[in-house]
């Protein structure tokens, strides 16, 4: 009797309903990409500056050519091979300390941006819900919180916590809250009468069941969109606080502190000294705002259009 030798098959490619959905999400959310730059090209722009930057901050140590404290050359070398954006008084290679300078307004951005943003949906969300007299009390809380110069204020409470990364975010992250809440409330103003809330609270849920299944997840969008344009307020803002004296202390570089120091002080003698640094304040500003506006025109159904 002759035994027919086993043929190897070929494994098959998993079919379960796991491994179909992943196979289909990467092909949906590449087509949601390129879906989302051809409508708003300013927008992709500004995701790909911010990508950028976020490579910068995080990499920082391995894309820097030199350490950012570091005499490497002649002063106030210009733009060479070697150096692209030149050096600074002190014969510091600026590209790096451009790169490292990134880390801290991007830290400094996202930071103050998720203080404010959980402040202000706390307090937005509470104060819309609730109403009356607890809705009034806060709301002229909010009202005193934003008639206070902000960058007097600003540099007020540094001065008072003192200089530093950690204290420049709180203070940051406090100050961007109201503006948030005030916006954030309107949105709870104009859902917590709204059918299916009404029908919530009439099979018996909760007030937190509410605000976390109905109320949160109806908000979430115009949250996003004011949380990346303050982004852009809260670089800016950092960006301010350095040039003035009050940011992260030296020897770490930030765009604000090369722009008061030698920045500054050569602007005519060596003019990329203060380009370079406030080309990037520019570019991290103008991507977070052109991102926000476009995740508005893409989150809110009155400007989507046909």
């Amino acid at each position: 009797m002759t035994v027919q030798p086993a043929t190897l098959e070929p494994l098959a490619a998993p079919r379960g309903p796991a491994a179909q959905a992943r196979r289909a999400a990467a092909p949906d959310v590449l087509a949601a990409v390129g879906q989302f730059a051809r409508r708003k090209p300013l927008g992709a722009i500004g995701a790909a500056l911010i990508i950028l930057f976020l490579v910068l901050a995080i990499g920082a140590q391995w894309l820097a050519p030199y350490p950012y404290d570091a005499a490497v050359a002649q002063r106030l070398q210009p733009p060479s091979f070697a150096h692209p954006f030149g050096t600074d008084a002190n014969g510091r290679d600026l590209l790096s300390r451009v790169i490292w300078g990134a880390r801290v307004s991007v830290t400094i951005g996202f930071g103050a941006v998720v203080i404010s943003t959980v402040i202000a949906v706390i307090i937005g969300v509470t104060s819309g819900y609730f109403g009356g007299w607890f809705d009034l009390g806060v709301q002229r809380v909010v009202d005193i919180w934003i008639s206070f110069p902000a960058l007097v204020l600003l540099v007020s409470l540094v001065a008072i916590v003192g200089p530093g990364l950690w204290s420049t975010t709180l203070v940051l992250g406090i100050l961007l809250a109201p503006g948030t809440a005030r916006v954030v409330r309107g949105a709870v103003l104009g859902m917590r009468t709204q059918p299916y809330v009404e029908s919530a609270r009439c099979v018996g849920a909760g007030n937190l069941r509410i605000v976390r299944a109905y109320v949160l997840p109806n908000v979430a969008a115009p949250i996003l969109v004011l949380a990346t344009t303050g982004l852009g307020v809260a670089i800016l803002a950092e960006s301010t606080l350095a040039f003035l004296g009050y940011g992260v202390p030296p020897p770490f570089p930030t765009w604000g502190s090369m722009l008061s120091g030698t920045g500054r002080a050569y602007m005519l003698q060596s003019p990329w000294l203060s380009i370079w640094p406030g080309l990037a304040i520019s570019a991290a500003v103008f991507g977070f705002n052109m991102l926000g506006d476009a995740l508005r025109d893409v989150l809110d159904p009155r400007l989507r259009g046909r």
